[in-house]
């Protein structure tokens, strides 16, 4: 295996498997730590991270008013919001339930592609989006979840956040960011850790020492600002310069079933029959939307910084 291909297979592993983690290691830190305080620290830690390594190999950092402006609003609807409030919602869902919502991020773009800027569906979007409602309305519809203390609230909020995540893509296709994806990442990575710190302040969230904090509490931690913020990004940006955009758009399919396995191996949550059949109607669903005919104008999936 030559060093290319190599490259390619870990960064393949990096988007499937670290993406996929990050609902566990979310779930396991927000059960000690206040969502809002853990999410501001990881992307305050990320994002300062990547400036250091953006300096190393010479990047400049110079940034517009205009992308500076830009790049709050992009980090807000990214990641303060569609992050942070997907954070508070795993107190009351299941992580795996969780990520087979956030699987519907397609469908949600392509709704937004046709009802704001006015493009046309094609024969796969519609069966895309067919499929992927029916599969939202099976999973929703189980009664072990809809009478869960805070569940409904849980799922309303995650499905207010996969409507961010998808605005903030069509936001960022078009709008004035540093032409350094990975400076512009760090902007925005350190403009939502500032908002969720303001958050935590304003939602008045207990802040217990680092001193008190459990050693699975730092190890979920790192990983999140290591691995799902930093390590996956990269792959990711890696992987769009050098594969199909379809192909790197697989990474759709493989999260959830990664996050499901991991929180039924380590959280021991139930996966119901129910919840099988609902993946299978959901993912076919983002499978036929991602294998229609692209349009070469149209944009490119932007990572979710799970």
């Amino acid at each position: 295996m030559n060093r290319s291909t190599l490259l390619i297979v870990l960064a393949f592993f990096s988007i499937y498997v670290f993406w996929g983690s990050t609902y566990l290691w979310n779930k396991m830190a927000v059960s000690e730590l206040p969502p809002f305080l853990l999410a501001s620290i990881r992307f305050t830690s990320a994002g300062t991270l990547i400036f250091i390594i953006a300096k190393t190999f010479g990047f400049s950092l110079r940034i517009t008013k205009k992308q500076l402006g830009n790049s709050v609003l992009a980090g807000f609807l990214f990641l303060a919001y569609g992050n942070g409030v997907f954070v508070w919602a795993l107190k009351y869902v299941d992580t795996s339930f969780a990520a087979l919502l956030a699987a519907l991020q397609p469908l949600f773009i392509l709704v937004l592609m046709r009802t704001v800027q006015r493009k046309s569906l094609q024969p796969k979007s519609v069966i895309g989006v067919l499929l992927g409602l029916s599969g939202m309305c099976i999973l929703v519809s189980q009664n072990e979840i809809t009478t869960k203390e805070g569940a409904l609230t849980g799922i309303i909020m995650i499905l207010t956040c996969i409507l961010s995540w998808s605005i903030a893509s069509l936001f960022v296709a078009k709008a004035d960011l540093p032409q350094n994806f990975f400076v512009s990442t760090g902007y925005q990575m350190l403009a939502a850790g500032i908002i969720l710190g303001f958050a935590s302040f304003a939602f008045n969230e207990v802040w217990a020492s680092p001193l008190n904090w459990s050693s699975s509490a730092y190890i979920s931690l790192t990983c999140l600002i290591l691995f799902g913020s930093i390590a996956a990004f990269t792959s990711f940006n890696f992987l769009l310069k050098n594969m199909s955009t379809e192909k790197v758009a697989t990474s759709s399919y493989v999260n959830p079933v990664i996050a499901m396995l991991l929180g039924w191996y380590f959280l021991e949550e139930r996966i119901t029959t129910q919840s099988i059949i609902a993946a299978a109607v959901m993912l076919t669903g983002v499978y036929f939307i991602n294998s229609r005919q692209r349009d070469k104008n149209e944009i490119k999936p932007f990572p979710k910084s799970r």
